[in-house]
């Protein structure tokens, strides 16, 4: 069975990592990874939470920037025009919009409240990323086929080199999940693993280790 994109020339080079990396985490917050809220829980996102604290441990060690985000709002007026009603619960002060507690142990340099899909609309992610001289993004969080997918075309736009660790990132639907995926993958993004990325902040680490 052929594949009319690779036909095409999709994905026909890697991206590759650069100079220097930074991680950002997607909305690993209590209402999407905590049962207790109704887009909450589910086993891909939790296992994608505990994929990614070692990737934020190994990127604080380096001495990497690390940016989370949380998608809330002070009141739902504020809000867009989401299709998701549970999203307009999604308030300052509630504990849908706390970090997963596991994200907050991990201690993000950066914690940003945003108000859209994409960690980059709208807040100050890729000038703090540029400001510290990052050329790469590692994109982990929830949801794949949402959020996730927003800020990894985003950070393409913006000029980074994007990787996506697919078992740092979770979604509701294991199909939706694997499509965005593959679909990043053609056009926006690497599509790597943890242990690939944490390798990758080790190298870095030690290449640029002062001691």
């Amino acid at each position: 069975m052929t594949d009319i994109y690779t036909e095409r020339g999709y994905g026909s080079r890697p991206m590759g990592f650069g100079a220097k990396i930074g991680v950002v985490v997607v909305d690993f917050q209590r209402g999407f990874t905590d049962p207790e809220f109704p887009m909450g829980g589910g086993p891909m996102v939790d296992l994608a939470v505990r994929n990614t604290v070692p990737v934020i441990e190994a990127a604080k060690r380096a001495g990497l920037p690390v940016i989370a985000c949380v998608n809330g709002y002070d009141h739902p007026r504020g809000a867009p025009h989401w299709k998701i009603a549970p999203v307009f619960d999604l308030l300052r002060g509630t504990g849908s919009v706390d970090l997963d507690p596991r994200i907050a142990a991990a201690e993000p340099d950066v914690v940003l409240m945003k108000s859209a899909p994409s960690i980059f609309f709208g807040t100050s992610a890729a000038s703090i990323l540029t400001r510290e001289r990052v050329d790469t993004v590692i994109v982990t969080g929830c949801i794949t086929s949402g959020c996730v997918r927003a800020s990894v075309i985003d950070a393409f736009s913006l000029g980074f080199r994007v990787m996506v660790p697919h078992d740092c990132v979770g979604d509701h639907d294991e199909v939706a999940h694997a499509q965005n995926l593959k679909d990043v993958e053609r056009r926006y993004a690497d599509v790597i693993d943890g242990a690939t990325a944490i390798d990758a902040i080790e190298r870095w680490r030690q290449a640029n280790d002062k001691a």
